[in-house]
């Protein structure tokens, strides 16, 4: 599978920015981006397949994050803008091969923290 690292996380003051980085081995896979606060479950954040044509951001996020991809460096990105407290998470990225997306993503990062306060 493909294999993936996460960086970018750190702490910020509210309505500050932070754009989250993962690279991956493997340009074939649609990628996203999933958060896990504490004490809640697991959730997704944002969604891009291969080619960059579909993308799907959860409703709590629409408009400030953004997904992007550059295929040439093997890199996927989050820029997260007007962070607030309730964005506070561990966020991880994960790949699927293209004909599980969005159903299941079966390989994961380690993850980065992102902390607003």
């Amino acid at each position: 599978h493909v294999q993936l690292v996460e960086s970018g996380g750190g702490s910020v003051q509210p309505g500050e920015s932070l754009r989250l980085t993962c690279t991956f081995s493997e340009t074939r896979y649609c990628m996203g981006w999933f958060r896990q606060p504490p004490g809640k479950d697991r959730e997704g954040v944002a969604v891009i397949n291969p080619g960059g044509t579909y993308r799907y951001y959860t409703d709590s996020v629409t408009g400030r994050f953004t997904i992007s991809q550059d295929n040439a460096k093997n890199t996927l990105y989050l820029q997260m803008n007007s962070l607030q407290p309730e964005d506070t998470a561990m966020y991880y990225c994960a790949a699927a091969k293209t004909y599980e997306c969005p159903d299941t993503f079966p390989v994961w990062g380690q993850g980065t923290q992102v902390t607003v306060s």
